[in-house]
């Protein structure tokens, strides 16, 4: 089951406060970005950090 881009955009708004928050799919799922460097992943509208 992917995750739905509503959930992945609703955990990148959270986050705005650490940092440029970015976000790209990748391996199907969603990896988020803070300045530049993977700090969690999105899997199956899961947060992982």
């Amino acid at each position: 089951m992917a995750s739905d881009l509503s959930f992945v955009e609703f955990v990148a708004e959270q986050m705005e406060d650490a940092g440029l928050i970015t976000y790209r799919k990748m391996f199907g799922e969603y990896a988020l970005y803070c300045n530049g460097k993977v700090t969690a992943l999105i899997c199956d509208n899961q947060l992982f950090v």
